[in-house]
């Protein structure tokens, strides 16, 4: 059975989401905090599923736990798709929140509100210290906003409006994004696998046992 689930990121606006939307799992959720000699892992994949599937597969070996990694790109029509897999660095290596958020306001200077629908994908990856990789996905669609609005989130928050609230993602509580946002999407159906994965688990057990 899974007992312990380790959190694959450093990011703690990211750890703070997670552990709110991994609360009822029923397991004990660690982080990197706990593991301070555990690798950086560089994200220098060509898609979200890629760089997540390397982040719970370095996470898990090093600790000897499941872990689970999550990535989440930026999808603006209007740009062709970009910022994308490179949106937390959409400004630069070293870039903030806040200069990704200036670079993607300037880039979409001049483009109506029609033309600024974009959409977040969240890739959640679960894997283990002796099995494969599983993969759960989540999606939210609004528009780019023309100007930041709201202090509650964290990264591209301030600039994505949801048409239907009229309000950013950063203008939510906690509890209200977790119920509609690309990774609480993403990590629902992750919640699925692991417990799929640990009824998986006692079958193999009784089979032996047998």
């Amino acid at each position: 059975m899974i007992r312990e689930l380790v959190l694959a990121t450093r990011n703690q606006h990211k750890v703070e989401e997670l552990v709110a939307l991994l609360g009822d799992l029923g397991v004990t959720i660690r982080t990197l905090d706990e593991f301070p000699d555990a690798p950086d892992v560089v994200e220098y994949g060509d898609t979200c599923e890629a760089n997540a599937v390397k982040k719970a597969r370095v996470i898990a070996e090093f600790t000897g736990l499941p872990a689970v990694a999550d990535d989440t790109g930026l999808e603006v029509d209007a740009l062709g798709g970009r910022p994308g897999v490179y949106a937390a660095r959409y400004a630069g290596e070293d870039a903030t929140y806040e200069d990704n958020c200036r670079k993607l306001l300037q880039d979409l200077m001049g483009v109506p509100r029609e033309q600024r629908t974009a959409r977040f994908l969240t890739i959640a990856a679960i894997a283990l210290p002796s099995d494969g990789i599983r993969m759960a996905r989540g999606t939210l669609d609004g528009v780019i906003a023309e100007e930041a609005s709201g202090t509650l989130g964290f990264g591209y928050d301030p600039v994505f409006l949801i048409p239907e609230l009229g309000k950013t993602l950063a203008q939510l509580s906690a509890d209200q994004k977790n119920t509609i946002s690309h990774r609480a999407k993403a990590f629902t159906q992750a919640i699925d696998l692991l417990r799929e994965m640990e009824f998986e688990g006692l079958e193999s057990g009784r089979s032996a046992a047998r």
